[in-house]
């Protein structure tokens, strides 16, 4: 996997680093990366595949968890090792185990994904459009994934596993997302992870009930 440099995606990268809300801090990260293996992916690309074919080879279908039927695929495969692969180069020392990862992506659509944004990053989007009359942050968004990845022609995927297993979560997180948008054809995938941090515990405050109050009304409504 090669690193990728977009400008676009340096300027929301720049406002994204720290968006500063008083006692909360919202952050964001975009890196596309070109899944043409390098030397070290290849043997990591290996390894994973092989790592999935021991594991077809000793599981059930009739386990109900198993995420066999999905692995069989062959395309599926290469889909998830090369999401993993993103993930490897992000946190090289992190262990993430191919079969067990494949548990923690789902399958999304853009009008899924707008629909988080619009919610978790409603008071960042107002942030820069006082910084930048003109275009909404999702608009600027959308543009400078298209340029890199065609957004009509990506699979989008979010990684969420379980917060003890998370290396992307930090002390303090409110909430945080992980997406991933790849394109087959290019061959390309940009991860877009964005967080919500407390500023409070970073100041040496404990948070209260009534903390978690003003942030779970944003759950009202979503099943």
């Amino acid at each position: 996997m090669k690193y990728l440099e977009y400008t676009p995606l340096d300027r929301i990268n720049d406002f994204l680093s720290h968006v500063n809300l008083g006692e909360r801090t919202i952050k964001g990260c975009l890196e596309a990366y070109s899944c043409k293996h390098t030397g070290t992916d290849k043997k990591l690309s290996l390894s994973l595949e092989n790592e999935i074919f021991d594991y077809l080879g000793k599981s059930s279908d009739a386990d109900s968890s198993s995420p066999v039927e999905y692995l069989m695929c062959r395309s599926s495969r290469k889909t998830l090792i090369y999401l993993l692969l993103s993930l490897y180069h992000m946190y090289p020392d992190y262990d993430f185990s191919a079969v067990n990862a494949h548990q923690f992506f789902t399958e999304e659509s853009w009008d899924s994904f707008k629909q988080i944004f619009d919610v978790y990053m409603f008071e960042a989007s107002k942030e820069w459009l006082d910084a930048n009359e003109g275009s909404a942050l999702l608009e600027t968004l959308y543009k400078a994934l298209d340029e890199v990845v065609k957004v009509a022609e990506c699979e989008i995927y979010t990684y969420n596993p379980e917060a003890d297993a998370d290396p992307f979560l930090e002390k303090g997180a409110i909430w945080s997302y992980h997406f991933f948008f790849y394109n087959r054809r290019l061959k390309r995938v940009v991860s877009f992870r964005f967080s919500c941090v407390s500023n409070l515990l970073g100041e040496g405050h404990l948070l209260d009930d009534s903390s978690f109050d003003e942030d779970g009304e944003i759950f009202d409504g979503m099943d």
